[in-house]
């Protein structure tokens, strides 16, 4: 009797049937193995992102150093034509420089001189926020401001309006160089103070490269030391707040760039605890002679 073919199984099925299961086995991912594959394509993206987000920033912060160069130049052309240096707008001016009514120390009214064509600046040039305003984009004739008249930085967001702070007079006598009051932006005030006396006046505005370098912070007479001054001479200081600008620093170093005083302070990105804390303030500023130079080639001095 021959054997049944329904209980044959060939030698060579049997093998083939083992090496599949084993090339099975052997084809998949245990779920370590999987878990492992993950966080390693996690890592891999994260530090992407990471080096984007880097990468936007440095870009970000080197637009906003174009912006306050092109303020800088935008300020001296417009010194070069009417003779003075704008006034800071304020949080209210929507872009204008704002004035105060009186020379005096307490600010009175408000004047907006370019809302309308019937009002001109007072010849005092008594600045509303000397030291705490923001760069006067619709005065200045500036492209690219926000809906409220302002110049952004590279953030572009209103937390990062662009800050402007001009030598000034904030009492009478007090702070007068040849017997001007805020000579820089009082009309014909560089003129009748003269470039002698400006030049040889200290301190003007002050940039310090740390906070604990300001003597008398928070007051009108505040400055540099020696050790730590970049400038004790700037007649107007352009800055940005950064990328920080929407919670603000909580070092003391960019509190200084806030307290509304003549002293501000500069140096590179600091994103750690260290002494004067965060600090990622861009600060630019003009020294009396770029300011000269230009106004005595187009006229406007001696």
């Amino acid at each position: 009797m021959k054997p049944s073919k329904a209980i044959q199984q060939p030698q060579n099925d049997i093998c083939r049937v083992a090496d599949v299961n084993e090339h099975q086995t052997q084809a998949g991912f245990t779920l370590v193995e999987l878990a492992i594959v993950l966080i390693i394509v996690s890592l891999l993206v994260g530090g992407m992102l990471m080096t984007l987000d880097a990468q936007i920033d440095q870009q970000k912060a080197k637009d906003t150093q174009k912006i306050l160069s092109d303020a800088s130049d935008a300020l001296i052309g417009y010194s070069a034509i009417n003779g003075r240096l704008p006034c800071p707008a304020s949080s209210t001016s929507n872009g204008v420089e704002s004035f105060c009514t009186n020379t005096g120390a307490t600010c009175g009214a408000i004047i907006l001189p370019s809302i309308s064509p019937l009002v001109t600046p007072p010849a005092h040039g008594h600045c509303s926020n000397p030291y705490d305003g923001f760069l006067p984009g619709v005065t200045l004739g500036l492209p690219g401001v926000d809906t409220n008249g302002y110049v952004t930085d590279g953030w572009g967001i209103s937390s990062n309006r662009v800050r402007y702070a001009v030598y000034s007079t904030l009492s009478t006598a007090s702070g007068q160089i040849n017997g001007v009051d805020h000579p820089f932006t009082a009309s014909s005030g560089m003129k009748t103070a003269t470039m002698a006396s400006i030049s040889g006046r200290t301190p003007l505005l002050s940039v310090c490269n740390a906070a604990t370098g300001i003597t008398n912070s928070g007051a009108a007479t505040a400055y540099c030391t020696a050790a730590t001054a970049l400038t004790n001479s700037a007649v107007a200081v352009i800055f940005s707040l950064g990328k920080n600008a929407p919670t603000g620093g909580t070092g003391a170093d960019e509190a200084a760039n806030l307290n509304g005083d003549p002293a501000f302070v500069s140096h590179a990105s600091v994103i750690s605890s260290a002494t004067g804390g965060e600090f990622d303030d861009l600060v630019v500023w003009l020294s009396p002679g770029m300011l000269f130079n230009r106004m005595i080639a187009a006229g406007s001095l001696p």
